[in-house]
This record gives structure tokens, sequence and C-alpha cells, in this order.
């Protein structure tokens, strides 16, 4: 269910700017309407809805109108037409009394300047927004803490912000934007003033917290390998309009248009796309058939090896015809001559930190859950074809040799 969506929401900077929304109905770019009438278009009917839980990542170049959307979605912006629901509830239409009350309960913002007051402690720091609510001094300290601890930052409460590095000051504006518990965190290029190392490193840090926390988090960027990295959803925006919204993969691998297919072009796919995006599904045998069997399936099949599992399908070997020929002249079982031994990997596994185990394997790998159960095996042309931008054939690969 969608926590907060956006309908027709659009903002035009200038003078009398209603007047450009019937010629944006008409399909007037952002060009000719600034050429006719001095009004400019930051945002250009957008229509989308975030998941409860999802980072929804909103990206483009500079201009493109992000940041104005995301200040759109608190009225820190004032919309020209549009509207924010907010499980149901039109922001757009709030009383002042009802946003003030929207911002500090449902909402919180992390920025790229990390606007800490240099004057007050970290713990100070994280304090303040819930100061400005009425909190209670000792009801705030315990919050402030608690989110400071969720960010690692504990052990520093009682230190200034020029004592701590840029990601740790990231973190402490982090901890600010989390302590009152809002629903939904926007965060506006929150990494982008950071150096390379750390701004992986709080990538990192955010995707462990999210996994803790499930929030709802709208990340605006300008870094397409930053959104890919984090996003469960991406809208893409050119001079003021989203031009397409999806999966990291979708945007990869099914670019909407031109202007798409030229921001990914230098992606490197091998440090987007998981096991998962790959796997086909592997030719498979229970124990209990014995080696007859099994080559009697890759005879029928076509294939030179199976693999074996047990009746809730978890992974237990490999099984090639050379071995089973070799376990039904010395009246042996499947368990006693199977390879044990084959590499395994889990689905979320990136496809670069896949070439060392398909290298010095015999077999594809094998892709299993965390119960060991198989979910699928990735194999060598499978990989290719997804480096090359091509889409995999589910179920339509052989996989006689890895």
């Amino acid at each position: 269910m969608a926590i907060i969506e956006a309908k027709r929401l659009t903002k035009i900077f200038g003078a009398d700017p209603k007047k450009a929304i019937p010629l944006l109905d008409k399909g007037w770019s952002k060009e000719k309407i600034l050429a006719e009438t001095k009004l400019t278009v930051g945002v250009n009917q957008a229509d989308f809805a975030i998941e409860e839980g999802q980072i929804f990542v909103i990206m483009g170049l500079s201009g493109s109108g992000k940041s104005t959307l995301v200040r759109l979605l608190n009225r820190l912006i004032e919309p020209t037409h549009g509207q924010v629901l907010f499980k149901g509830s039109d922001v757009v239409r709030m009383s002042p009394e009802q946003l003030r009350t929207f911002r500090r309960k449902h909402i919180g913002m992390v920025f790229q300047k990390f606007a800490l007051f240099p004057h007050r402690t970290v713990l100070d720091n994280v304090e303040y927004g819930l100061e400005v609510q009425g909190i209670a001094k000792k009801e705030r300290k315990e919050m402030a803490m608690q989110s400071l601890e969720l960010v690692g930052l504990k052990g520093w409460a009682n230190s200034y912000p020029d004592e701590l590095s840029g990601g740790m000051q990231q973190r402490v504006g982090l901890a600010r934007g989390l302590a009152s518990d809002p629903d939904i965190l926007l965060m506006d290029e929150a990494f982008s003033a950071l150096d390379p190392l750390i701004r992986k490193d709080m990538q990192d840090e955010l995707l462990e917290l999210q996994s803790k926390m499930k929030k709802t988090i709208v990340f605006i960027t300008h870094d397409l390998n930053e959104a890919l990295r984090i996003g469960d959803q991406i809208a893409l925006m050119k001079d003021g309009s989203i031009v397409q919204i999806g999966s990291p993969e979708e945007i990869l691998m099914q670019p909407a248009n031109k202007y798409v297919e030229r921001f990914v072009e230098d992606v490197d796919l091998s440090k987007v796309l998981t096991a998962s995006h790959v796997m086909v599904k592997p030719e498979t045998i229970t124990l209990e058939k014995g080696p007859r069997v099994a080559l009697q399936f890759m005879r029928d099949r076509e294939v030179s090896s199976l693999y074996v599992i047990d009746k809730s399908s978890k992974l237990l070997g490999v099984i090639t015809a050379d071995e089973a020929s070799r376990a039904i002249k010395e009246g042996l079982k499947l368990e006693h001559v199977m390879d044990q031994e084959a590499p395994t990997t889990g689905p979320d596994t990136l496809l670069h930190e896949l070439f060392e185990l398909m290298s010095n394997s015999k077999y594809p790998v094998s892709i299993t859950d965390e119960n060991g159960r198989l979910k699928g095996i990735v194999i060598k042309g499978a990989v290719l074809a997804a480096l090359s931008g091509n889409s995999v054939n589910e179920g339509g690969e052989r996989h006689e040799s890895a």
C-alpha cells in the first residue's frame, strides 16, 4: 500500500504561475513555456506512488527538478498544482497547524549540508527537532540517544561537530532526522558532499539501518551508481519531468527512451546486477532415484550433469554422467559419487563477485536461499548476455559446462 503519492504534482516559478498549467496540458516544453511566458517549470505533473518501507530514489542531473520535487512533498516549497497524498490525506490542503503536525510527527529530512549547530554538542544537535516540538528534556534526551546509537555515535554524544569527520557529521544529521521516528525520511543529496570512500560507507550504513528500521525513504541523488545501489525504485527526471520509474534492473535493461539509454550506458552492470537476475532453472534429481535414473534423465534432457536435491529442494550435490556410469558399474549410490563441493552463493551476490567462483569450477554456480534450497544456477552464457544488455532466456539455457 502506498504511504505517499504524488498526483500531477507541479511547480511553476514566476509571476502568475497557474497560467502555465493549461500550456503543460497542451504538451508545451519547458523551453517553450519559458520563452513565451517567462515562467520556469520546476516540476512538471509528477505522478508516482511510494510503498511503505521502500527506498524511492529520485535522480537526475543538476536542474532536473529533483530537489524541488522532494521539497514539494513536505511543502517546504508550495505546489502550483496537483496533490500530495499521505495515507490518503492531501498535504497540499492541510492548514498551517496540520502541516506543522505532519512535518513534526510523520516526516524527517536530511540535507546535503550537515546544518549542525557548531555551539551545540552532538546530542543537543540531535535533540533540536524534538526540542522545537516541545518534548520534555528527559524524554527527548532518551530519544536522541537511541537515534545516536542507531547510527553508531553513542560514544560521541558530548562532542562538538568540529571534532567529527565529515562522515560522522552526516551521521549526526541522519540521527537528527530519525530521532522523532518519522514515517518518511527525505534525504536530499545527503551523501554528495562526502569523499567517495566515506560515501560508500554511508550507503552501506543506510542499507544496514534500513534492514532494521524498514523506513520509507525518499532519496535524492545525481549519482546513478548510488541510485542503483540503494534504490528499490528509481524515478529519473529531466527538465522537471519524470521520464521513467522502475526498479534498478528495469532502468538498466529496459530504458524508456534515448535519454535514459545515454544516462545508463556507462554503468558497469556486473556491479549492479545480481545472481538472481541471471540464474536459470537447473535440471534436478532427488537422491533416492539412483544412478540409473540419473543417467537416463541426462540422456532425455541432453545434459551432462544434474543437481541432486532432497524432497525440500535442499541442494546436496552435483552428479555427472561419468560419475553416474561409474556408480552403476560399481554398485554405488548417488551420495557416494556426487560432488558435494560445487560452488554455491546467494541470490543477492553481485555478478562481479561470481567471476572467481565460475572460473575455478567445472560446474555452473548454484544459487541457494538461506535454508540451502536450490533456487537456480548461473551459467557463463547468461552472465555474458546480461552484461551485453540482453535479457536472460529463463529456463532456456543448457548447462553442460560452467
